[in-house]
């Protein structure tokens, strides 16, 4: 088989729907599938007939978490211990790769929007990015030479400890950490509880997004402080050009001219990947990874 005609599959994970996609070695998309998310054994079942019917090379998946991602561990490939009903233990990669017999690449959804961006998006021309997403949920993911940057679990950014924004006394959304982690006051939730109102219709001149910006600005200056990339990529439905101003000065008020850092309009930017495709795109990546 010559390399353009190399086949790749992507399953994008997520809380509410899985994207199934098949792209060749250029990263051109052949064929897309969208299911709702239901129960492991009707979802793993789809995926294994979608990829029967389009047969891939190899397979890339980002998936909600948390998840299993060393490969060592005896769980690895599982979804672990997760309020989604029916999916804590569902072994994803055992699944598919006993059905499918293909190379697999198994990481978080926010990981594999990171490597979107890293591979055909804002982080294409560095060697380093950081990614986050503020929508439902804030998660984080790192990229360092084509490698993520993990320990031994993957990486839990959208949870790290806050600095509320002075005056705004909200108790949060998340049920772990209340007003004391990034989710809890900054993912799209928190605006409908604090307003009442869907983010999507509350107008960006509203003050709620001047909180969310300062938050923003502390993911960024901390990433930058813990892990200095060359990108820091903004994704997600919370955060949007107009809100990039306000995070970049309040990085700068933040940082206080302690590290040397580039421009900041070329450091903090948004999702360069079109449709909302990162993850998509860095699934068919880490696919093709595993061929090389």
């Amino acid at each position: 088989m010559t390399i353009t005609e190399t086949r790749l599959g992507s399953i994008e994970a997520g809380g509410t729907k899985f994207v199934l996609a098949v792209a060749d070695a250029d990263y051109n998309i052949l064929k897309t599938l969208r299911i709702p998310t239901t129960t492991p054994e009707e979802n793993l079942a789809q995926c294994v007939a979608f990829f029967k019917e389009n047969p891939v090379d190899a397979l890339g998946i980002g998936s909600f978490g948390p998840i299993d991602v060393k490969k060592d561990s005896a769980t690895y490939g599982h979804v672990l211990a997760t309020p989604k009903p029916h999916w804590e233990g569902a072994d994803v990669v055992g699944t598919l790769k006993a059905a499918l017999n293909v190379p697999i690449a198994f990481t978080t959804d926010v990981n594999a929007s990171a490597y979107g961006e890293y591979s055909e998006g804002a982080g294409k021309d560095v060697d380093s990015l950081v990614y986050f997403t503020i929508g439902t949920g804030i998660g984080g993911g790192a990229i360092q030479d084509g490698h993520f940057i993990g320990g031994r679990a993957h990486a839990e950014m959208g949870h790290a400890l806050v600095v509320p924004y002075p005056g705004d006394d909200f108790a949060g959304v998340c049920p772990f950490h209340g007003n004391h982690c990034f989710e809890g006051m900054a993912a799209g939730p928190s605006i409908e509880k604090r307003l009442g109102i869907p983010g999507e219709k509350v107008p960006r001149d509203n003050k709620v997004f001047t909180y969310i910006s300062y938050y923003a600005a502390q993911l960024a200056l901390d990433a930058y402080l813990n892990l200095a990339p060359a990108k820091i990529v903004f994704g997600g439905s919370v955060l949007s050009e107009a809100e990039l101003p306000k995070v970049r000065d309040f990085f700068k008020q933040l940082n206080n001219g302690y590290v040397q850092t580039p421009p900041l309009e070329d450091l903090i930017v948004l999702s360069q990947v079109p449709n909302n495709g990162s993850a998509t795109v860095g699934d068919f990546a880490t696919a093709k990874a595993l061929l090389n």
